[in-house]
């Protein structure tokens, strides 16, 4: 009796020794994913004759179509002095330079890096559904946040994208499971703006809030897909019309702090270069606001990556 005792004693000791090996192998995995060179061809795209409709301070200032095996499903897009971070719908995130003429025009890029992301034990997110980033914001402390859909939420991964992500407030809505959080960007005293696909707009901290009074909505079928901070204040909003083959079209507006959307400062549609926009940066220069826009391929090959510029004078 003794004996059977001691056994079960022993073999307790045993499993509980396993699964606490078990939890600190979770919790000593790697903190982010590692850095993988991919291939990145740039080549130039004119806007096209026909199609554009800037408003008066908007200029053109290049543009690239991107190719490479790790460059499809590009679905946001945020600057770091010349380096771009963007995230996919198949969970990279990728960074890569943009390199710039003697006139300030995008003319190429280059430097390409992927890592996957992970989760809060150090694995790689899978499978898709779970790893389907869609907005992407750097926040003046360097913390860099993810939301995702499907799986609706928003984590931070520290500084640099180095630490494990922490889950951070989102609305308190139920968004539809391909139709969620689709733009991210900073929000002034450390918080950060969210956008729904399908409309509405939150800015975070602890909690979520609306900014103003009316909700913030798309009109005339267009959907928000992205945004950015406007270093005038408020921010930059990519909406996209999306019915291909026929329909396609993108317009950028801003959106003030009390949560009021600007007549269009940029109108795409077919024959200009255009494609299914989801992206944004805003980079402040000295006459203004450069703006970039990413498009997301769907990984289809009838579709591009295109990174379009455009320069916004004050």
């Amino acid at each position: 009796m003794m004996r059977t005792a001691i056994r079960l004693v022993c073999a307790a000791a045993l499993i509980g020794a396993a699964a606490c090996a078990a939890v600190a192998t979770s919790l000593t995995g790697p903190v982010a994913g590692q850095d993988t060179p991919i291939r990145l061809e740039a080549r130039r795209v004119p806007l096209g004759i026909g199609g554009a409709t800037l408003a008066p301070g908007v200029t053109w200032a290049g543009g690239l179509v991107l190719r490479g095996p790790g460059l499809h499903g590009l679905s946001d897009l945020k600057m770091e002095g010349d380096r771009a971070w963007v995230v996919s719908d198949f969970g990279q995130l990728i960074r890569f330079t943009l390199r710039l003429d003697d006139r300030g025009r995008l003319t190429s890029a280059d430097g390409a890096l992927a890592r996957p992301l992970t989760g809060p034990d150090g694995s790689i997110l899978a499978p898709k559904a779970n790893a389907d980033s869609e907005g992407l914001a750097i926040l003046a402390d360097g913390r860099v946040l993810v939301a995702f859909e499907r799986d609706h939420r928003i984590w931070s991964y520290g500084r640099n994208a180095l630490d494990r992500p922490v889950a951070l407030a989102s609305p308190e809505t139920a968004f539809p499971d391909n139709a969620g959080m689709e733009g991210l960007a900073a929000a002034p005293d450390g918080g950060w703006l969210v956008l729904g696909e399908g409309g509405g707009a939150w800015v975070c901290h602890a909690t979520c809030g609306v900014p103003g009074t009316a909700p913030v909505m798309p009109a005339d079928g267009f959907r928000f897909t992205g945004a950015d901070v406007d270093p005038a204040g408020g921010w930059f909003v990519v909406e996209r019309y999306w019915s291909p083959p026929l329909t396609m079209a993108v317009r950028v507006r801003r959106l003030s702090a009390d949560g009021v959307l600007s007549p269009p400062l940029i109108q795409l549609r077919p024959p200009a270069s255009t494609d299914n926009f989801e992206g944004i940066a805003a980079v402040a220069t000295p006459t203004g606001t450069r703006l970039y826009l990413l498009s997301d391929d769907n990984d289809n090959p009838l579709q591009k990556t295109l990174l379009l510029a455009f320069d916004v004078s004050r």
